[in-house]
């Protein structure tokens, strides 16, 4: 018999995705309260099992980034988690989300 080594995680280029998604270079975002209208959900990639995930979001009409879970979006908010179609952000990894970002149905 012989041993096979298990493939460890793979590591993803949020940039890259981002671009692949469609976003613009990242570039500052200036500090104002939190509104649901200030981000635009623009893409998703999801962790089915290992509830890791990454969302591409642009703030104030800023281009946007890519966020994996738990970084910071915004003051005061994080990337809690990511769905099939939504994120979810709020003042901390855990705990309740304030903002809900849905992927724009495409026609």
């Amino acid at each position: 018999m012989v041993a096979v080594a298990a493939p460890g995680p793979v590591a993803v280029d949020l940039q890259a995705l981002a671009q692949v998604l469609g976003a613009g270079p990242a570039s500052p975002v200036a500090q104002t309260p939190a509104a649901p209208s200030r981000y635009t959900l623009q893409g998703l990639l999801a962790g089915r099992d290992s509830g890791r995930g990454a969302a591409v979001i642009a703030v104030n009409g800023q281009p946007a980034r890519a966020f994996p879970v738990g970084a910071q979006v915004d003051e005061g908010l994080v990337l809690q988690s990511v769905g099939v179609q939504q994120a979810w952000l709020g003042p901390s990894r855990q705990g309740d989300a304030t903002v809900t970002l849905e992927l724009p149905i495409k026609k």
